[in-house]
């Protein structure tokens, strides 16, 4: 039996493990920001198709509510009980699968990081949320060599000058999901996105995680797009102390992206295989990927352009998540062309 905070028809992960005598032990219980097991539901409450249905307000959410937490992230991430995430960015040299650009469009690969000492974005208010751009724009301006460029805070978001090609840099203001869970407030105020004068990197700031540092490429080079995106990272680190926890590896707002935070995917066109959608499910399936739409999670596929991207980011490490994308999108193509 579960507590009836939650809408009736809501199967999220919070609500399956918040039983009455695990809500009568936190209800009252603070992290030292003060942030709520109410505040940390509030998204499952309201949104009745919510999946996890939780959100962590700081660092601290995940020790505070951990007899909510730690179920609800073993079942979505298949995590068994006593594993310990690691992390392992090193250079990783891989062939290209596609120079002739016959079917992968390009490679994305994001990786969110959330700064110590402050809280996330669901929780953070405005006073610390400002303090945390100028650290961050602080940091990204000391930048040297290829990564250096230029930061664009969203303050001028509705003036002429975020017109054109500016204004594509913008993320948008989160979906209701986030909305519910806080991370939207103050919106556009402390936002903003640096920009690579020379390699295609992006920083997004204080979106739904402190930190989203990007790599894109028009290209089938995914070592390429992952050495860049992780070199960034690490010339980041020297500058902040990212929030790390001893068995879910690097802590972001919504527990479904912890471990290593990151996602890796492709655009591919996969003409043959878009009739043949039972097989490229099981090629899918069998390496641990997911496919969504052509413009991203929630669209349709267009033009038989598929988003394929990494499903595992806990308890596998950035390396072998990279290494196992590769062997799959070999695969996957090489089935494309017996076809």
């Amino acid at each position: 039996m579960t507590i009836s905070v939650f809408p009736e028809k809501s199967k999220c992960l919070a609500k399956k493990y918040l039983f009455p005598a695990v809500y009568k032990l936190l209800e009252h219980k603070e992290t030292g920001s003060g942030f709520t097991l109410l505040k940390a539901i509030n998204s499952g409450i309201k949104n009745v198709d919510s999946s996890i249905g939780i959100y962590a307000g700081d660092s601290m959410s995940y020790n505070t509510f951990a007899l909510i937490f730690d179920p609800a992230i073993r079942e979505y991430h298949d995590f068994p009980e006593g594993k310990k995430h690691r992390s392992d960015i090193s250079r990783i040299e891989l062939a290209n699968l596609d120079p002739e650009k016959r079917y992968i469009r390009s490679t994305r690969i994001r990786i969110a990081r959330n700064l110590n000492n402050f809280d996330f974005p669901p929780h953070i208010n405005l006073l610390f949320r400002r303090k945390l751009e100028k650290k961050v724009v602080s940091a990204l301006k000391s930048l040297k060599g290829n990564f250096q460029g230029q930061y664009y805070s969203f303050k001028d978001y509705n003036s002429s000058k975020y017109s054109g090609s500016k204004k594509k840099l913008c993320f948008p203001k989160g979906d209701r999901f986030q909305d519910a869970a806080g991370i939207n407030s103050d919106f556009p105020e402390c936002r903003g996105v640096f920009k690579s004068f020379d390699k295609p990197l992006m920083v997004w700031v204080n979106e739904e995680d402190h930190l989203r540092v990007i790599s894109l490429r028009l290209s089938a080079d995914i070592a390429k797009v992952y050495n860049d995106v992780c070199m960034a990272v690490d010339k980041l680190s020297h500058h902040f102390d990212f929030a790390w926890h001893d068995t879910y590896g690097y802590l972001t707002s919504c527990p479904t992206n912890i471990g290593t935070s990151m996602r890796a995917g492709v655009h591919i066109q996969l003409k043959k295989l878009a009739q043949k959608r039972t097989i490229l499910n099981d090629l899918v399936n069998s390496y641990n990927l997911q496919i969504r739409g052509t413009k991203g999670e929630k669209t349709r596929v267009e033009n038989a352009v598929f988003d394929i991207s990494n499903l595992q980011r806990l308890g596998i490490s950035e390396y072998e998540t990279i290494q196992n994308l590769h062997k799959g999108l070999e695969s996957i193509i090489k089935t494309e062309k017996k076809l």
